[in-house]
């Protein structure tokens, strides 16, 4: 057995006894408290607006509500523009979009909220000149994303396609998605090769359900039914389904 294939199995083993860990304090979990008296409160990752006036871009990641968390994280963007009073967020979700409601979803409340009792963690977080800059390019970002009225929770496109698209198409972000955030590889029907996430190599997916990604931020990652193996080189971590980052944590290249 080649040493590739001992990492392989090495990766799949341990992703499957974090698994069992998690299914273990399933009784812990937020939803067995029901989902509307789920804990939504900020955990005060983002500064207040009255306290820090300059411009902010921010994107978080929290486990997914109810047995989705299992296996992966919601994400979403969050920006607050120089002196305003307020955050602006911006998220996908399916619940609702059978009826027509829109599946983009814009809200005014604390970005550093608990997604339904689990705590997000920061993966981006830009402030002063250059995040006024880069706000504009993220609302084109949003306006663009080509899928507002269709929500496939596997394997996409789905609340992280949604993010990863921002990501796509807004220049000096230079930070992946967590590897457990299953859509982020559906990078579209027609689209079997692009640009990595990121913009610093290249992609090839197919349908997000089977794929290889290699790129200066990104490393080398395999997605195989939406699950990432992979190595980050520049910033050493191991890359994991179910599990994430294990090594240093992600930050941008440039």
């Amino acid at each position: 057995m080649s040493t590739y294939h001992k990492m392989i199995l090495f990766a799949f083993f341990l992703s499957t006894g974090v698994l069992g860990a998690q299914n273990d304090s399933s009784s812990k979990r937020p939803e067995a408290q029901g989902w509307w008296n789920a804990d939504r409160g900020s955990i005060g990752l983002a500064p207040k607006p009255r306290e820090e006036k300059n411009a902010i871009v921010q994107i978080y990641a929290a486990r997914a509500y109810s047995w989705r968390g299992t296996f992966a994280v919601h994400t979403w963007v969050s920006v607050k523009e120089e002196d305003a009073s307020e955050y602006t967020s911006y998220e996908v979700m399916g619940f609702g979009g059978e009826r027509e409601i829109p599946i983009i979803r814009m809200h005014n409340q604390a970005p550093d909220r608990k997604w339904y009792g689990n705590s997000p963690d920061l993966i981006f977080d830009l402030r002063g000149e250059a995040a006024q800059l880069m706000i504009p390019k993220i609302r084109a970002a949003v306006e663009s994303y080509p899928y507002p009225k269709t929500y496939r929770l596997f394997p996409g496109p789905n609340s992280n396609k949604f993010v990863s698209h921002v990501i796509r198409n807004t220049a000096g972000i230079y930070v992946e998605l967590p590897p457990h955030s299953i859509g982020k590889d559906w990078i579209g029907q027609a689209l079997p090769v692009a640009l990595s996430e990121t913009r610093t190599g290249f992609q090839v997916s197919l349908f997000g359900l089977m794929g290889f990604t290699m790129g200066l931020a990104e490393g080398i990652e395999i997605n195989l039914l939406g699950m990432a193996f992979g190595i980050d080189v520049l910033r050493p971590a191991l890359k994991l389904p179910f599990v994430g980052r294990i090594g240093l944590k992600d930050k941008p290249v440039f």
